[in-house]
């Protein structure tokens, strides 16, 4: 049997991944000549074809499936290893990578991170918004290849009532829901109102009739049915800055207010609509001490501000 290099096999599995050359290096940052070479290596070392050269991409052989399986349980463990290398680091330094949503950063995590990054100026802390968040450990075709640093982040701030198990954190607080108009905005409710009555007879911003991930989305197909909706947004920010221009009401989470004071809530709290924040790690990163001062400082911060809004 051949002595395989890992380097072979992640290029195979890039090509697998990807289905052609050119995908494959964009994925590993190296030219297509690379790969190919490297391709070729790899199966002159088996003696057999990996992949069916198609005018539609590369597709796999039978061969070609059974080392892509073995290729992807390998990375798998590279990423277990880096996970627990990463997890024994004491130093309160190098790069801290933190995803969440845009509506958390914009109004709740900047105060937190300005701080943090006062008291620890040897973390750089490197912030991705994403409304639709992923679990740390998901592994995505445009993604496979990349070292753990570059493609998992070590924390994540979610706006979620489900977590999953295999990661690990606290729960900072819940936030609340409400219905919001334009502040003097004329033929819109001025005071708080029943919420069947604000369904039935005011305008709406609501959200994409595709949207099917969040609460808030499940909530509004069930409500705005026989609704009149005025326009559909897919995110709270934008939600807001239409409630700005008077055209309708619409839900944000109570914790935007004090961004739009132009805005006043004309719902009791959504009871339904009730959801905590969690700060979550990878068990493997839980002892890493910028991922520990991090979630003790910023988290020990928003749980603070959850309890005054």
């Amino acid at each position: 049997m051949p002595d395989l290099e890992w380097s072979d096999l992640r290029h195979a599995l890039a090509v697998g991944e990807t289905g052609s050359l050119a995908g494959a290096s964009r994925l590993l940052g190296v030219n297509h000549t690379t790969v190919l070479r490297r391709l070729d290596a790899l199966e002159a070392k088996l003696g057999t074809r990996l992949f069916e050269r198609k005018r539609s991409g590369y597709a796999p052989t039978d061969a070609g499936e059974t080392v892509l399986a073995h290729a992807r349980h390998m990375a798998d463990r590279v990423d277990e290893i880096e996970r627990q290398i990463l997890g024994r680091d004491r130093e309160l330094t190098g790069l801290l990578q933190v995803t969440t949503a845009f509506v958390i950063m914009e109004h709740l995590l900047p105060g937190p991170l300005a701080e943090f990054a006062r008291a620890y100026p040897g973390i750089e802390v490197e912030v991705t918004e994403n409304a639709f968040l992923v679990d740390l450990s998901c592994k995505r075709p445009e993604i496979v290849g990349q070292s753990l640093a570059q493609r998992e982040a070590d924390v994540a701030l979610r706006l979620s009532g489900q977590v999953s198990e295999h990661l690990v954190g606290r729960n900072l607080g819940v936030t609340q829901c409400r219905v919001y108009a334009r502040r003097g905005a004329p033929g819109l409710p001025q005071s708080v109102q029943p919420l069947p009555a604000l369904v039935r007879d005011a305008p709406w911003v609501a959200f994409e009739k595709t949207q099917q991930d969040r609460i808030y989305d499940r909530w509004m197909r069930a409500q705005m049915e026989h609704a009149r909706v005025r326009v559909r947004v897919d995110i709270f920010n934008a939600t807001a800055a239409m409630l700005r221009t008077g055209i309708g009401v619409g839900l944000l989470p109570t914790f935007m207010e004090a961004a739009n004071p132009d805005l006043l809530p004309v719902s009791e709290p959504i009871p339904e609509l009730a959801a905590p924040i969690w700060m979550l790690t990878h068990p493997d990163l839980r002892q890493t001490a910028r991922v520990r001062a991090f979630m003790q400082h910023v988290g020990d911060a928003l749980t603070e501000r959850l309890r005054t809004i």
